[in-house]
Formats: C-alpha cells, sequence, structure tokens
C-alpha cells in the first residue's frame, strides 16, 4: 500500500508534463470586412453587403501541432464567405480560402500549420483553393493594447491600433460580431490597414480605419 501513492503521483506528474508539452500558445490577428465593433443601426447596414470576408492569421509562441514544434512560426489565412460572417439569419458556407504559411517551414511544418490553421478555422477553412508560402510575420505590441501588425508577404498586410474615443460614433458600440476562432483572450480593434491581393479567391480588397479588428492570443 505505502508505494501506490508514489506511484500515482508520478503517473500524475507524466500526464501533466505530457499535456504541457502537447499545448500550443501564441498571438492571433483577426478583419473583416464589416466592422465587429459597432452599434445595431450600423450593423443594420452592413449585413448582406459587406462582411464576408476576412483575414485571420496564428504566430506560435511556442508549441507543437500533430508532433511537429511550430516555435515562431506563423500561417494567415483569406476568406471570402457566401454571406456576412456572424449573421445568425444566413448561411455563410461553403467558404473560399487561400492559406498563407511561414516560408521558413520545412515541409512537416507546413503541413502542420495547415492541419492547425484548418483546426482552429473549423467550417471557414475547411475548403482551401490554395496555398501559398511566404514570408508571415505577425507582431503584437506589449506596450499599446490592440496595436500589431501581419504581413503575409505581398498577399497581404494588416495594421491595428486600440479602439479611442473617437471611435464611438452613435454611443452603443459593443462587440456585435465575435472572433471568427476560439481564444484565450481577444479584444475588438481598429484595421488601419486590412489589404489582400492574391490567389484563389477571385477578389481583392484594401480597407483602411474600420472597427473590424480583433487581437488576442490562443492556447490548445
Amino acid at each position: 500500500m505505502r508505494y501506490r501513492i508514489p506511484l500515482l503521483l508520478s503517473l500524475v506528474l507524466a500526464f501533466s508534463l505530457c499535456v504541457a508539452a502537447q499545448q500550443i500558445r501564441g498571438d492571433y490577428i483577426e478583419t473583416r470586412s464589416a466592422d465587429i465593433y459597432t452599434g445595431q443601426c450600423f450593423a443594420n447596414g452592413e449585413v448582406n453587403l459587406v462582411g464576408n470576408q476576412a483575414i485571420l492569421a496564428w504566430h506560435v509562441q511556442s508549441g507543437a501541432w500533430d508532433g511537429v514544434t511550430l516555435d515562431g512560426l506563423s500561417v494567415a489565412a483569406a476568406v471570402r464567405a457566401k454571406a456576412t460572417l456572424g449573421d445568425p439569419y444566413a448561411n455563410p458556407y461553403p467558404a473560399q480560402a487561400v492559406l498563407m504559411i511561414d516560408d521558413r517551414a520545412n515541409d512537416r511544418q507546413r503541413a502542420a500549420l495547415q492541419a492547425f490553421a484548418q483546426h482552429m478555422g473549423g467550417e471557414l477553412l475547411k475548403h482551401v483553393d490554395q496555398v501559398v508560402t511566404a514570408p508571415v510575420e505577425l507582431e503584437v505590441s506589449e506596450a499599446h493594447h490592440g496595436a500589431a501588425l501581419l504581413r503575409a508577404g505581398k498577399f497581404a498586410t494588416v495594421q491595428t491600433r486600440s479602439l479611442g474615443d473617437k471611435d464611438h460614433l452613435c454611443g452603443n458600440e459593443e462587440t456585435f460580431y465575435p472572433p471568427l476562432t476560439t481564444l484565450a483572450h481577444s479584444m475588438p480593434a481598429v484595421a488601419l490597414t486590412d489589404k489582400f491581393s492574391g490567389p484563389g479567391l477571385g477578389v481583392d480588397w484594401d480597407l483602411h480605419g474600420k472597427r473590424s479588428a480583433f487581437v488576442g492570443t490562443f492556447a490548445q
């Protein structure tokens, strides 16, 4: 009997270390072609007209996926859906997606990054029309909440800043739409630049100054 407790503790410790080793965590950014921090009146003015385009990006600070270490690598996706994303009265699927994978990744890491992004994106990234490799960099400011910069080669650029008093246009703003993926933490932000120009979607966009971004962190 006296050996059972130490053995049990050893098994619990080993399991805990295994779980910790499998965790993947990092930074996230998202933009939409409709305001996500807005009032009902503004949202009603955009629904079914815009909001069907999005950019999502993950930067892995540490961790692995499918047994492949992804520390320091990033992956981004540009999406064109069938309807305004987040509208409960419309079906945006099937959506088209283009994946932009960090060109520093080796073959196994590229496959793992794609699998990770499709897991996190769910139905939104189920149909990937094209995968491209590019220098993908995502930097989130520690000094300024909500400030981040994504560059995915020549294909995508997103720059955000925190919300301020001048961003309250009607006084009834709220986080009208939730993020498109599961996050540990997120905050709405202003997309100073939201730009995509690439293959696969049949559309490019170049938007500025919309309250259409999320900046956050993920942990799986």
